[in-house]
């Protein structure tokens, strides 16, 4: 089985050595093994689960909560309906960002659209009949 080094593993991730020595000092990596030395070896699913990890720390959720999912994980089945909520609420939380990123898409569509009329007609005053009347708030 191919194990990798800590570096090895942060470039897969695309993460650096510290974040992934800072995961294990708050118990993010009980998973990974080590050498006699203390050298960490990272198996394929220690990668799969630092991407889990990458995913979770995406949706904001803070390394004490994901600290909490990890010990779920170690727990096994009596945790599923632990772990199955709390995927719950973050697919919730995700949606609600993407729903206010599609408005701010929205408004920044409409400001993208303004401005190249105003550039086509070489003024801002192609928009002077508009309801709402500066450049700022169009």
């Amino acid at each position: 089985m191919r194990t990798y080094s800590i570096s090895e593993a942060a470039k897969k991730l695309n993460l650096t050595v510290y974040t992934l020595r800072y995961y294990d000092k708050e118990g993010l990596m009980p998973f990974v093994e080590r050498t006699p030395s203390g050298t960490r070896l990272f198996k394929e699913s220690d990668i799969g689960a630092l991407k889990i990890i990458e995913c979770l720390k995406a949706t904001g959720m803070p390394i004490k909560e994901i600290k909490s999912f990890i010990d779920w994980c170690s727990e096994g089945d009596s945790t599923l309906q632990q772990r199955y909520d709390m995927f719950m609420e973050r697919k919730a939380s995700v949606e609600a960002q993407m729903e206010e990123l599609r408005k701010t898409m929205e408004v920044i569509e409409h400001k993208c659209m303004y401005y190249k009329t105003a550039l086509d007609a070489g003024t801002e005053d192609i928009h002077k009949n508009d309801k709402v009347g500066s450049s700022i708030t169009n």
